[in-house]
């Protein structure tokens, strides 16, 4: 992790941070907006990285533990009135605890069924949130009448900050001793449990970190949009699209993963004017880049950097 502060990679990573800082006085409020999107969207892609890109575990319903947070904080604020800042930090809590439950059952099966026992909970929570409707809005969505702020460069920034230290810490655990754990463990469970490691526990802490932060990020999202719907933060398309973030950055990278959600967010805004060919375009450069870079557009490059 040392030699992590005098890479290129972290040269580069705090270059952008810096200039993104910058970009409030001198761009309009729509790209903000735009780019304060993206950067929760990393987080989320970041966290599902951590699980599956060391882990070994596909999750298949990142939604869930998005959906979680972000619905619990909106609805205590929209039910009960209670501060915006505790209802994100029980969001990110009531993630965590959802996440635990999911997890015990689920990391005892392998293979696919890991992912489709994810994949069921987000259809559950969708059933819930339709069968609820008087305490969840239904299909219809749950407004929410407070706001982190209305000020565009204060949500940017607030949503940049988020990203940064979530990728500081999420990078940081996967290069410590339980992401080398983790990482071997994916690779081969049954050699990395040979040698003495606990698998399930290290998978079940990933597992529970990926919890935190993607309910943290829901609920910090939607206190920013005002409103929570299926749609926004559940639909299995929205998981979709972080798992293509993800493998677009660069699966093990985590910060690729960020990466990859805000070129994701951007294209498709920027290609909305094509209508449906948005969608096309999008989906034919997230193809070539798996077949021909695996490794992500970040693991391409940092595999370049190591043949030089």
């Amino acid at each position: 992790m040392s030699t992590f502060f005098t890479s290129r990679l972290f040269f580069v990573s705090l270059a952008l941070v810096v200039i993104a800082a910058t970009l409030p006085l001198y761009v309009s409020g729509y790209v903000l907006g735009l780019l304060t999107v993206a950067f929760y969207f990393g987080v989320f892609a970041m966290a599902w990285d951590l699980l599956f890109g060391f882990a070994g575990e596909v999750n298949f319903g990142p939604t869930f533990l998005i959906g979680v947070g972000a619905y619990t904080a909106g609805i205590l604020n929209a039910q009960f009135g209670w501060s915006v800042y505790l209802c994100i930090v029980l969001g990110a809590l009531a993630s965590v605890i959802a996440g635990l439950v999911l997890a015990l059952p689920a990391l005892r099966v392998r293979g696919p069924y890991f992912g489709l026992t994810t994949l069921v909970a987000v259809l559950m929570l969708q059933n819930f949130i339709v069968v609820f409707a008087d305490l969840t809005g239904g299909e219809i969505g749950l407004t929410i009448p407070d706001v982190i702020s209305i000020n565009a460069g204060t949500n940017y920034w607030i949503a940049l900050g988020f990203m940064t230290i979530s990728a500081a810490i999420l990078y940081g655990l996967s290069q410590s001793p339980i992401g080398l754990v983790l990482q071997a463990s994916g690779q081969d469970p049954v050699q990395a449990g040979a040698l003495g490691f606990n698998i399930v526990k290290h998978k079940l802490a990933a597992f529970i970190v990926s919890a935190f932060f993607s309910g943290l990020s829901g609920a910090l999202l939607v206190f920013y949009f005002g409103t929570a719907s299926v749609g926004t933060v559940v639909d299995v398309a929205v998981g979709v699209n972080v798992i293509v973030s993800a493998v677009l950055g660069g699966r093990r990278t985590v910060l690729g993963a960020a990466l990859g959600a805000i070129f994701l967010i951007v294209a498709g805004e920027f290609l909305r004017p094509t209508g449906e060919l948005a969608t096309f375009i999008v989906s034919a450069v997230a193809l070539l880049v798996v077949l021909f870079f695996p490794g992500g557009f970040l693991g391409a490059a940092l595999s370049r950097e190591a043949r030089s």
